[in-house]
């Protein structure tokens, strides 16, 4: 049976008139939705801004960049196949082949790291730079990771061809070295041998504490090999000239690796190629998991908000079984109460929506500022948050409505 728009509107204006008259009852139940409510939109917000933050420093890799390892990413180390433990390291030749042979490449790098055990020795005068690494590249190293230069240059052709003590700074080992004065030209010793320093690189920004980076001492390939010829295996990154060029410059190194290695035609490849877009990929899919797990949660707060609805809205229906016998005897229809009732539970959890995606928002901006990752406001689970405020009030406001509706107006007339 339709209603006509005067009955909606009263139905509507008795129901807010009953929540302004118990204002603490219809908190309470405000709070809990919003507590669901506001979880859910402050969780997806934490979580949009750890996945940006893991996205910036994938980016921080380089552009376009390809990365060459022994293994396939997330590869388990204790299920090796005999296989995978017999795969030769990649070294100085798998570069030399991708350079040589693959015209697609723009850049390529191999590198090392090297940590002594206690801590490097990085001295300038009597000023020490401690948890510092030696690190050995080519001169590749800054087009293919896209980095800048603060002050001087990078390592040349020369200083690669020639083994020569020259190197650069991270920003950190300058700034605590040189104390702010140009680092060019100065002599350090690193480990004991003595380099000059050629140039510093730009301090590099991370979202997760202090890049490594910046703690680095980077000296010319050879000239680390010569120095620590037990390093046999190489980091090894290469940069497509493009984008678009990603998938042919894969084609060229899988062709040209698989010729250095010795690779079988019937044989699969005893080496892996990665991207930034596998690595966001992976990302994404951990954080799915993490959505999910969220979602389970933060249903349990919305699950007691419904619960709570229902329970205000079922003692509300007791108290009011005299006004609804009222009603009901001067001509209400069921449909009059049904609508006063659902109204009453779908503003109090609509309210309770709104104020939670408000809190939401703000927690999560505050929790992403305070752990620097990006900013982000999740409109989907905003509105998502919000359709289930909402229809919890709906679906939990049903039954009361339906059991108000169906009071028998004699007896309601009787009730005390």
């Amino acid at each position: 049976m339709l209603l006509t728009a005067v009955e909606i509107k009263d139905s509507i204006l008795m129901a807010l008139g009953s929540i302004r008259a118990n204002k603490f009852r219809a908190s309470l139940t405000i709070l809990g939705v919003m507590v669901g409510v506001s979880s859910v939109i402050g969780m997806a917000a934490i979580i949009d801004g750890l996945n940006g933050a893991a996205e910036e420093e994938i980016d921080k890799i380089g552009s376009n960049v390809i990365i060459v390892s022994r293994f396939e990413d997330g590869v388990d180390y204790d299920r090796l196949s005999e296989e995978e433990r017999n795969r030769p390291p990649i070294t100085v030749g798998e570069a030399l082949a991708i350079k040589e042979n693959c015209p697609s490449v723009d850049g390529v790098s191999p590198q090392d790291f090297y940590f002594k055990p206690g801590g490097n020795e990085i001295k300038y005068k009597n000023i020490k730079f401690s948890n510092g690494y030696v690190f050995g590249t080519w001169p590749d190293f800054v087009r293919v990771r896209d980095r800048n230069m603060a002050e001087g240059r990078f390592l040349s052709e020369v200083d690669e061809k020639y083994r020569l003590m020259n190197c650069v700074l991270g920003a950190d080992v300058a700034e605590t070295l040189f104390e702010g004065k140009p680092a060019v030209d100065k002599e350090i010793r690193v480990n004991g041998y003595k380099f000059t320093v050629v140039g510093v690189v730009e301090k590099l920004q991370s979202n997760f504490g202090n890049n490594q980076e910046n703690r680095l001492v980077m000296i010319p390939l050879s000239t680390f090999l010569k120095m620590y010829p037990w390093e046999e295996e190489l980091g090894l990154i290469a940069r497509a000239a493009s984008y678009d060029k990603i998938e042919q410059a894969k084609e060229e190194m899988t062709t040209a690796l698989r010729i250095y290695r010795k690779v079988p035609f019937n044989k699969k490849d005893n080496f892996a190629l990665s991207t930034q877009d596998q690595f966001k990929e992976t990302i994404g899919n951990i954080t799915k998991y993490i959505y999910l797990a969220m979602i389970i949660i933060t249903s349990v707060g919305l699950m007691v908000g419904g619960i709570g609805v229902m329970n205000i809205m079922l003692v509300s229906v007791t108290e009011r079984t005299r006004e609804i016998g009222v009603r009901k005897a001067i001509g209400a229809k069921r449909m009059n109460i049904i609508l006063q009732f659902l109204t009453e539970a779908m503003s109090l959890s609509a309210t309770g929506g709104v104020i939670g995606v408000v809190f939401g928002v703000l927690i999560g901006m505050l929790i992403n500022n305070l752990l620097s990752f990006p900013i982000t406001i999740p409109i989907f689970w905003i509105v998502i948050g919000f359709v289930v405020s909402v229809s919890v009030g709906l679906i939990s406001g049903v039954y009361p409505a339906i059991k108000a509706s169906l009071l028998d107006p004699i007896e309601a007339l009787r009730y005390e």
